[in-house]
């Protein structure tokens, strides 16, 4: 199996248990060693009192992405430090888009670099993301 066929080995068993994402209306786009690409439409459960995307939501679409892209290499792994920059905000209905591209890997950690954009290509935050690895892996069989 190649990189390419083993990040979106790993990226499928990962959302076949990912209750979280999917409960959210996110989208898995694309996945390849290091990177991937999710989308999650605002809803009206999403909207908060100044009538714009409560940030939670925009992190965690964040973190989703930066969850798919760190465990590309059949290597278990986790987020130890995330830090978020909203810079504009979402709104009802706006599509999100996050771009998750690794930076480094290096031992057990990695580092990981998202960008959440509207549809019409405005970005709305920047997500930086360490990860460390854990024991196991996510395919049976599989060497990382």
């Amino acid at each position: 199996m190649d990189a390419g066929e083993l990040a979106r080995a790993c990226a499928e068993q990962m959302w076949a248990d990912d209750s979280a994402s999917k409960g959210l209306g996110m989208q898995l786009i694309s996945v390849e060693p290091g990177r991937a690409v999710l989308a999650m439409t605002i809803t009206d459960k999403m909207v908060n009192g100044h009538n714009i995307c409560h940030g939670g939501f925009i992190f965690t679409l964040a973190d989703s992405a930066f969850a798919f892209a760190c465990n590309t290499y059949n290597q278990r792994a986790v987020a130890q430090h995330c830090a978020v920059t909203f810079i504009a905000p979402g709104k009802l209905g706006d599509r999100l888009t996050a771009h998750a591209v690794e930076q480094q890997r290096f031992g057990r950690s990695g580092i990981y670099d998202i960008t959440v954009t509207r549809d019409d290509g405005a970005v709305i935050a920047e997500f930086r993301g360490h990860s460390r690895t854990i024991e196991g892996t996510l395919l049976s069989g599989e060497r990382s």
